[in-house]
C-alpha cells in the first residue's frame, strides 16, 4: 500500500510539472516580446565544459550586416566578433544557422548552442528565457515606409506631407512585422502611449528584417518597423524607403547565453567592455553598418548569400557534391574559397592545386 501511494505521488508530481512546462510553453509573455514558445535551459554546458570541448558553440541568422557570405568568404558583424571571442576564449567556433528566428531562444536552451549570436534587442519578457550580454551598441526603432511616387521630383515639404512624421498617425493603421520581436513589443506600447489602436498583422518568423523591408520598397505591405541602424545601412539599396521617423527610446542591442552559463556570461561581458574602447571594435562596426558603397556593392553582387543566393560560378556543381556529403552548400563553398578563391588551377607553396 505505502508503494502505491509513492508512486502515485511520483505520477501526480510528473504530472503537475507536464502541466506547469505546457502552461510555460503556450502562454508566453504578451506585451513583452517574450518567446512564447520558448523553455527555460534544458542543459547545463558553462564555460568549463566548453573549454574541455574545445569549441564554442553559436547560433545565428544569415542576414546583411550580420552573418552572410559574399564571394564564398564568411562576413559580417556578428560573425567577426565571434572569431576574436573563440580566439580570446582559447576555443574553435562552431556556427549554427537557424531558419527561423523564432527559434532562436528555444535552439539555444535545448543544448545546441552556447550563444546567441545576433542583434537582440534587451527587453524584460526576453530576459526571463536568457541572459544578455554587454551591449553591443546602442540604436533606437524607426518606422520603415515607401516614399511617395514621383518622389525624387517632389520638394522636401510635399514627401513630408505624404510620409507618416509623427506615430500618432499611425492610429487605426497597420504595420507588419514579426510576431515575439521588439517590434511587436514596442508598437504594443506606443498603442497605450499614444491611445490609439495601431494594428499589427504577423510576418513569418523566417523573414530577416531586411527581406521586410523590401516587402515595403516593392509596395507588398505599407509599413515596418527596424533599428534604425540596420534600416539606414539598407536605405543605401532601397532609396525609395522613408526611415526617419523614430518611434521609440533608445535600445540597446546584445546577444543572449543561457541563464545557467554564469560563468561563460562573465568572460564575455570581461571580454566585451574592453573591446569596445578598441579601434577593431568600431573599424568592424563602421564595416558593416556606415560603409554605404562597400554595402551597396555586396548586396547588388550576385554572389551575395542573401540575394541571387550564387557564390560562385562553380555554384550548381558544389551543391550536387555537398548534398552527397550532407554539408550546407554555402558552408563547403566557404571551405573552397578559403583553400583556392575558387581558382581551379592556382597552387600552393607546397605543390596542392585549387
Amino acid at each position: 500500500m505505502l508503494l502505491f501511494t509513492n508512486q502515485m505521488k511520483s505520477c501526480y508530481f510528473l504530472f503537475s510539472v507536464v502541466l506547469f512546462l505546457s502552461a510555460c510553453h503556450m502562454g508566453g509573455n504578451k506585451g513583452n516580446a517574450s518567446p512564447d514558445f520558448a523553455t527555460l535551459p534544458l542543459i547545463r554546458r558553462d564555460l568549463p565544459e566548453i573549454k574541455k570541448s574545445g569549441e564554442l558553440k553559436a547560433i545565428t541568422i544569415y542576414n546583411s550586416t550580420g552573418y552572410f557570405l559574399y564571394r564564398g568568404r564568411t562576413m559580417g558583424f556578428e560573425y567577426d566578433l565571434l572569431t576574436a571571442l573563440a580566439e580570446e576564449l582559447g576555443v574553435s567556433l562552431k556556427i549554427s544557422v537557424a531558419a527561423d528566428i523564432d527559434e532562436l531562444f528555444d535552439m539555444l536552451n535545448r543544448g545546441e548552442a552556447d550563444i546567441i549570436a545576433y542583434g537582440l534587442t534587451i527587453t524584460e519578457g526576453r530576459k526571463e528565457f536568457v541572459s544578455f550580454t554587454e551591449h553591443h551598441y546602442l540604436t533606437h526603432q524607426v518606422l520603415v515606409q515607401r516614399m511617395p511616387d514621383n518622389w525624387r521630383k517632389l520638394p522636401r515639404y510635399k514627401i513630408d506631407k505624404a510620409l507618416v512624421t509623427d506615430p500618432i498617425q499611425l492610429i487605426g493603421d497597420t504595420v507588419h512585422v514579426r510576431k515575439n520581436s521588439s517590434y511587436a513589443d514596442r508598437l504594443e506600447s506606443l498603442s497605450n502611449e499614444i491611445g490609439g489602436k495601431i494594428h499589427m498583422e504577423y510576418v513569418p518568423g523566417d523573414h530577416t528584417t531586411e527581406e521586410i523591408m523590401g516587402m515595403v520598397a516593392d509596395g507588398e505591405i505599407k509599413y515596418t518597423v527596424a533599428d534604425e541602424n540596420i534600416a539606414s545601412i539598407n536605405q543605401e539599396y532601397y532609396p525609395q524607403l522613408d526611415v526617419r521617423t523614430a518611434i521609440s527610446f533608445t535600445q540597446r542591442v546584445a546577444w543572449a547565453i543561457r541563464k545557467n552559463s554564469p560563468e561563460l556570461h562573465k568572460a564575455v561581458n570581461d571580454w566585451m567592455l574592453p573591446l569596445k574602447q578598441t579601434d577593431f571594435y568600431w573599424v568592424t562596426y563602421n564595416k558593416y553598418f556606415k560603409h554605404r558603397k562597400s554595402f551597396k556593392a555586396r548586396v547588388n553582387s550576385p554572389f551575395f548569400s542573401k540575394n541571387g543566393g550564387k557564390i560562385s560560378r562553380y555554384d550548381d556543381l558544389i551543391q550536387v557534391y555537398a548534398d552527397t556529403l550532407g554539408w550546407d552548400w554555402r558552408l563547403l563553398s566557404s571551405l573552397i574559397y578559403q583553400e583556392s578563391r575558387f581558382e581551379p588551377h592556382v597552387k600552393s607553396w607546397a605543390g596542392a592545386t585549387g
